[in-house]
């Protein structure tokens, strides 16, 4: 490669993120003379690999921020890429992707890359000189938000908790303590709720504004655009909302009025939702971070050796960082560094059977990853959140008939199982809450922070939390949509895991028909990437790309008669 990024990043990868290197190296991109197919391909491969050295600096710059939210050098530098890099690297990819898309060549350099030439024509219709500016507003925002979030934490026992640690406690069997235990998590969210909302504020107003600048009605159309929906509408989500709410909603009320009984309890209040019976201890499948890794190696060695290597190239290679502490960022996730050629998984742990499943998800996206990381073109490696999803929750499902590695307990085995099924339901309940709420948070710019907390309230009190009783604790239920922090850092990226849960639940009744046909078809999809359509994808998996009411309620009854036969 001649371009002077790729030829200094040698040297060193930090050396090249600095504004007068960019620039040169993109200047020289746009410089460069296209006399045929064959140098567009090659001019296309360059762009890529310039692309590669910027991502793994931004990418690490963005993990260790997450990880250590009050390291001031990683701060820095996070903010840094946010605010100096990222608005350099807007401004050019926009002119690289006009220089692809109006060079004569490009209908000539084969079938392969149609798509990528609608994205880019996509891209170019959305971009706005003038939202740069805003976007880099909009990202001191988000590292507001986590700046808060990671900082939260309580006092337990004499002991100083994260929120992530004290999750276990809202499964304890003895009511005081989860009680407890719920109390001091939403006492503790309840102190920032003024900031968060604040903040709220501040992103609906910028991102109505980048809507507004880019020719878009709303905040809705504009995302829908930006995220390449090509597939579904708004429209199509608001259908999906309703056929949840008829065909889901009262299937998980019905799990829930059994757990109320089987508790003994008059009230069914929101601390008794995660609790464990009498006589049964909260899920602990592993004492050690060694035995988590460990244990979840095996069940992939287990389910496929491919699959083993992924997640062991990782640990070897330092990429997993699972503890839960103080200033962590909440949550968990998986990306992947372009130029180290490996995954990196994020999450917080908290010694509950939930890390064994995260991890188990996020080396689903670390396999997903690896398989598709030998596309030609590096923007087929940008994989739609609706198949990378099937990817993850397809991993967990392929792999619970090896949940023994963990449990050798035939009860607490079976208890896991059937925890993790109902999960199903209630995943797909819980994406619609917050898709819902996004689309009326953005269909309503101008609403109050009071009108919005009203509103998530509503939308819940119809789906999630049907059946709880919150009396006494109607203001907690208000600010309980401030925990998901994809509303904040990456909105209507959400409604993909509801597509992807029913996706990933017809891959597992073909693996439960055949498993080896089932995988074999499972790393096919995911080695294309994101170079078909969604529809196209699904069909090279075995399972279709569908999410309308007859399917919702087809597959919903599958894991019901699944629930039935453990229970």
């Amino acid at each position: 490669m001649s371009s002077s990024l790729v030829e200094k990043a040698k040297v060193g990868l930090y050396e090249m993120n600095k504004p007068g290197f960019l620039e040169e190296a993109f200047k020289e991109l746009l410089s460069r003379k296209i006399n045929t197919s064959q140098d567009l391909v090659m001019w296309l491969e360059e762009r890529d690999e310039v692309t590669r050295h910027i991502r793994e600096v931004m990418d690490r710059d963005y993990i260790n921020f997450n990880s250590y939210n009050d390291n001031e050098e990683y701060k820095k530098r996070f903010q840094y890429d946010q605010e100096i890099l990222s608005p350099i690297i807007e401004k050019y990819d926009n002119l690289l992707d006009k220089m692809f898309y109006n060079n004569e060549f490009r209908d000539s350099i084969g079938e392969y890359y149609e798509l990528m030439i609608k994205r880019t024509k996509n891209s170019i219709e959305l971009f706005r000189e003038e939202n740069i500016d805003l976007g880099v507003e909009e990202s001191k925002y988000t590292t507001k938000y986590f700046d808060i979030t990671g900082n939260m934490t309580v006092m337990w026992q004499g002991e100083e908790k994260t929120l992530p640690e004290m999750s276990v406690y809202l499964k304890d069997s003895h009511r005081g303590i989860r009680e407890e235990a719920w109390k001091a998590i939403n006492d503790r969210r309840l102190k920032d709720v003024d900031a968060l909302d604040d903040i709220m504020d501040n992103l609906i107003s910028i991102r109505h504004k980048i809507a507004e600048n880019a020719g878009c009605k709303d905040y809705v159309e504009y995302k829908f655009k930006e995220l390449e929906r090509f597939d579904y509408t708004p429209k199509d989500c608001v259908t999906f909302h309703e056929s949840v709410k008829k065909c889901v909603v009262p299937l998980w009320e019905k799990i829930q009025e059994k757990h109320k009984k089987d508790l003994g309890v008059d009230s069914y209040k929101p601390w008794d939702t995660l609790a464990v019976l009498k006589g049964q201890k909260p899920l602990r499948p592993y004492e050690t971070t060694e035995e988590l890794i460990e244990g979840v190696l095996n069940m992939l060695k287990n389910t496929d050796e491919y699959f083993y290597n992924v997640l062991k190239s990782m640990k070897d290679g330092k990429t997993l960082d699972l503890k839960s502490r103080k200033a962590k960022s909440p949550g968990g996730f998986c990306t992947y560094l372009p130029i180290t050629e490996l995954p990196f998984i994020f999450m917080n742990e908290a010694n509950s059977h939930g890390d064994l499943t995260t991890l188990v998800h996020e080396s689903g996206h670390s396999v997903h990853d690896m398989l598709c990381k030998s596309q030609k073109a590096l923007n087929y490696t940008n994989n739609p959140s609706e198949i990378a999803e099937v990817a993850s929750m397809g991993m967990e499902l392929l792999s619970m008939d090896k949940w023994q590695e963990f449990y050798k307990n035939q009860e607490e085995l079976k208890r896991a199982e059937i925890n993790h099924l109902e999960d199903i339901l209630k995943t797909v309940i819980w994406v619609m809450v917050v898709d819902k709420f996004q689309h009326w948070l953005y269909s309503n710019p101008t609403a109050t922070s009071e009108m919005r907390n009203d509103k998530f309230a509503e939308i819940a009190s119809e789906f999630s939390e049907a059946f709880v009783d919150w009396s006494g604790y109607e203001e907690e239920l208000k600010h309980m949509w401030k925990k998901q922090l994809h509303i904040y850092e990456v909105p209507f990226y959400y409604i993909e895991y509801a597509i992807a849960q029913l996706g990933a639940v017809q891959l597992w009744r073909n693996y439960k028909k055949d498993p080896k046909m089932a995988i074999e078809k499972y790393k096919e999809a995911l080695s294309l990437g994101s170079s078909k359509s969604l529809p196209q994808l699904y069909k090279a998996m075995g399972i279709e790309f569908d999410f309308s009411e007859n399917i919702i309620k087809e597959l919903m009854d599958f894991v019901c008669s699944e629930l039935e036969k453990l229970s």
